[in-house]
């Protein structure tokens, strides 16, 4: 396996929804000139952390995820600015972490990993385009998360719920104020179709309860 992660600085805007709320229309969205069909994508992703949550308390999180384009091992680093760096590596094949991802691990810890949860999520993607390049990724995410602190998956806590996630591609505004044009009228279309602002900061936090 390649020890060179995959490198992403993520920035987007995360929304509630209800399980019938219609999905939004990006009409108004500056920049935008067509929207791809939606894209059905089943995943399923634990995450990982010390017992006394060490990489929490760094802003980091560790998770392991099948399914969909970027499936692997990921590290999403603390907050910086308006995003974060995700640093992606591919697949192991025999479950356990690899010694890359662990490398990069041990900058914040050396203390065993334990699982937190796992958190499947039936996904529809869209692609916004200007042109022919991603301005943006919008995501319908059905979520099903389980709380795994216990020790048994079958007596964890077990959580459901629908958000939506708008993060920008490689052809986003360049500029600060063409960025915060372009979600605030993403938030517009998202309360008019009846969405809402999050009830939490990620959905490992909302699996956890947090």
């Amino acid at each position: 396996m390649t020890t060179d992660p995959q490198r992403t600085f993520e920035v987007e805007r995360k929304y509630d929804a209800d399980a019938d709320t219609t999905l939004p229309t990006w009409d108004d969205l500056p920049g935008v000139s067509a929207v791809s069909a939606g894209e059905l994508r089943e995943l399923d992703a634990r995450y990982f952390d010390t017992a006394d949550h060490a990489l929490a308390q760094h802003g980091v999180a560790l998770r392991r995820r099948t399914g969909g384009p970027d499936a692997g091992w990921h590290i999403k680093g603390p907050r910086q600015g308006d995003g974060r760096l995700e640093l992606g590596w591919p697949l192991d094949e025999d479950g356990r972490m690899p010694e890359a991802v662990a490398a990069v691990v041990a900058q914040w810890t050396d203390a065993p990993l334990l699982p937190l949860a796992r958190i499947e999520n039936s996904r529809t993607a869209f692609h916004l385009f200007h042109g022919d390049q991603v301005l943006a990724e919008f995501v319908d995410d059905h979520v099903r998360a389980t709380d795994l602190r216990s020790g048994s998956p079958s007596s964890g806590t077990r959580r459901e719920w629908r958000e939506w996630e708008m993060e920008l591609g490689p052809a986003a505004p360049a500029s600060d104020a063409d960025r915060e044009a372009f979600f605030a009228a993403v938030e517009r279309a998202v309360l008019a179709a009846g969405g809402r602002q999050p009830s939490s900061g990620s959905k490992l936090a909302r699996a956890l309860g947090l």
